[in-house]
């Protein structure tokens, strides 16, 4: 399987959750240079929220 890590030549978010007793985790890394990191489900459900808010996704819609 292929690396689905974000880095910043490959902007993105990736989300795990092997199974249902492993606690979430996250990597996001904007083509503007921000990066962010989380674990635990919420804290994973945070930065998805807000990566979708204010980058990756976000740029597009404001032209940012």
């Amino acid at each position: 399987m292929a690396d689905l890590t974000p880095t910043p030549d490959r902007p993105g978010l990736h989300v795990t959750k092997p199974d249902p007793t492993t606690p979430s985790t996250a990597t996001a890394v904007c083509h503007c240079g921000a990066t962010a990191t989380a674990t635990g489900d919420n804290q994973v459900r945070a930065l998805v929220e807000g990566y979708t808010a204010n980058h990756g996704p976000a740029h597009n819609r404001t032209g940012r």
